[in-house]
């Protein structure tokens, strides 16, 4: 296995038949630093943690649309020191470093003792000092959690009508407890006060009204569903993207997708009782991003409708006029222009890796591909 950069292994089945993946990202001598892209929510915490700068988030808006080839987070694998820090403040679960278990065996052989911090999963593990979302015996399995849950985790197995002559619904009501993110919707929403869920952070939020530029990366990010644009009627001003507190998580998420800088997440207090050493580094404000992503574009393809030039966010928080729709009256864009019939790109790192100007285009003219991280 020694040489490997990334391995894919089928594990257990965890959404009706997907398959999630683990990608290996370094693997030294005895030990291996897995990743598993199907649990991360691109929250950037493990990068925050990360004592040594290792591990790189990017493009988070563009991997959570499904517009780019490429993972949340990549490691630059120069000097990991194997500490764990990373999987140990990771929310989800998404991180792992192991021993090989020969070498494992062979230390507890020795008189080694191995404490709960260093087992995968043990005590110093936030995604499992969290504990589990529960549901107790008062629940009737109506399945509105089933329905509101922005996972789709929660499903009600083998519901049936009651067959002692009661006015009940039988069956199990079961939470995938590997994909469960513990926003809280199923609690809220649960009509008889049956579901426990426990949160990993307090935090604040905060989005800039002025910054913001409506481009919904945020929306599309979050993985509780605590982010949406209100409907509106004619004439009427209502904020460009509403939060819902009770569901946010304080991951941060949001923060790190939008390509504008309007959204500040700052973690306050881990809740779960646990050892809170590691966790010096993940207070405060969220990890910003690298920019992991190029902007690729087709002239042949480009039909030169600006559609890409108008909507992008870095183009429209340079110029209210510009995001207005007036394309062709003012020269200086910062990212994206209309030359001779075709879009270029103006400025590559100016890029918040959004990929909106994808999703709007028609032609396909326009693309984000990974980039090396250095």
């Amino acid at each position: 296995m020694s040489g490997w950069t990334e391995l894919e292994t089928v594990l257990n089945d965890r959404f009706d038949g997907d398959l999630m993946r683990e990608v290996l990202l370094e693997q030294r001598e005895d030990k291996s630093h897995a990743y598993f892209p199907d649990k991360c929510i691109g929250c950037a915490t493990c990068v925050a943690a990360c004592p040594k700068g290792e591990l790189v988030i990017g493009s988070v808006g563009a991997v959570a649309r499904g517009l780019i080839d490429k993972d949340f987070i990549e490691k630059k694998a120069e000097a990991c020191v194997f500490c764990g820090i990373c999987a140990k403040v990771c929310p989800t679960g998404a991180l792992a470093v192991r021993k090989d278990e020969k070498d494992g065996a062979k230390d507890r052989a020795k008189g080694a003792k191995e404490g709960p911090e260093e087992k995968e999963g043990g005590e110093a593990y936030l995604h499992k000092a969290i504990g589990p979302t529960t549901v107790d015996d008062k629940c009737v399995h109506c399945g509105l959690c089933a329905e509101v849950c922005p996972r789709g985790c929660i499903s009600v197995e083998d519901r049936r009508l009651a067959e002692d002559g009661s006015l009940r619904v039988e069956g199990k009501t079961v939470v995938d407890q590997e994909a469960c993110v513990h926003c809280g919707w199923c609690e809220a929403v649960c009509p008889v006060g049956a579901i426990t869920v426990k949160k990993a952070f307090s935090g604040t939020f905060f989005r800039d009204e002025l910054v913001c530029q409506a481009c919904r990366t945020c929306v599309d990010t979050c993985p509780c569903n605590a982010l949406f644009n209100r409907d509106w009627g004619p004439g009427e001003i209502v904020e460009k993207v509403t939060h819902r507190l009770d569901a946010c998580i304080f991951c941060g998420a949001c923060s790190v997708a939008c390509p504008v800088g309007a959204i500040t997440v700052e973690k306050t207090a881990v809740l779960p009782e646990m050892k809170k050493g590691p966790f010096k580094r993940v207070l405060g404000p969220t990890a910003r991003p690298a920019l992991t992503s190029v902007l690729k574009t087709d002239r042949k393809a480009c039909l030169g409708c600006g559609n890409c030039v108008i909507v992008c966010p870095v183009n429209a928080l340079s110029d209210p006029y510009l995001a207005a729709g007036h394309l062709n009256e003012l020269d200086n864009k910062p990212l994206l222009e209309v030359e001779n019939g075709a879009v270029v790109v103006v400025d590559q790192e100016a890029c918040g890796s959004c990929a909106t100007c994808s999703l709007i285009c028609p032609a396909e003219a326009i693309w984000l591909e990974r980039r090396e991280v250095v």
